[in-house]
């Protein structure tokens, strides 16, 4: 069982550890995304750094990645461990997908925030909960331009909007995965919420030259 439960994580996190964001503007753009901007991996700094179709492509493959990390750890522990619930296994490697993306082994353990990919993990393991997540994400963004805030807010609303919308059993371990990525994330914008705090944070769609540093 030991085993079963370390591939299943060794899977999950090796799929969230794939730097998408770094590997696509290296391969388009010969650069390092991490010399660029506020230096993290991820879409908004990706997009910022003028490549759009890249930023995008960056989300989508992040969400992608979360996800099939979720599905792929659940059809393992299926095979490996029948007995273990399917939400434990969904919360394994939920939780091994986003510790990938933010910690991974090829940059050092420095990656992104986790937005995307918390939105892929969860897409497949509490979809309506994570759409309705993503929906406040973009009001708020809509309203402040500040993709931080959204972040922030976004992953805060989702452990209350899987309780209400998720059916059927709830076990402890899949709603501590849920609180536990969504900690991550805020946790992982410190330095954005201290920045919005003082009144410094970009705007998402600024101008260069309306732009603070990041």
């Amino acid at each position: 069982m030991l085993l079963a439960s370390f591939l299943i994580v060794a899977l999950a996190y090796l799929l969230g550890s794939v730097p998408t964001g770094y590997l696509l503007v290296k391969l388009f753009r010969h650069e390092d995304i991490r010399s660029v901007g506020s230096g993290n991996i991820g879409a908004t700094n990706v997009l910022r750094s003028g490549g759009k179709g890249l930023g995008a492509a960056t989300f989508l493959l992040d969400v992608l990645k979360g996800a099939a990390a979720v599905w792929l750890g659940t059809l393992l522990a299926s095979i490996l461990l029948p007995a273990m619930p399917f939400r434990d296994a969904q919360a394994l490697a939920a939780v091994s997908a986003v510790l990938g993306h933010m910690f991974p082994i090829w940059l050092h353990f420095r990656g992104g925030k986790g937005v995307a990919t918390g939105f892929g993990v969860f897409l497949v393991a509490a979809p309506l909960a994570a759409l309705s997540s993503i929906g406040l994400f973009a009001i708020i963004l809509l309203l402040t331009r500040y993709v931080s805030l959204a972040s922030i807010l976004g992953a805060a609303s989702f452990p209350v909007f899987a309780w209400f919308m998720v059916r059927g059993e709830k076990p402890a371990p899949y709603i501590a995965a849920q609180i536990f990525v969504s900690l991550l994330i805020i946790l992982k914008h410190h330095q954005n919420i201290r920045r919005i705090a003082n009144g410094t944070e970009n705007r998402f769609g600024a101008r260069t030259h309306e732009r603070k540093p990041a």
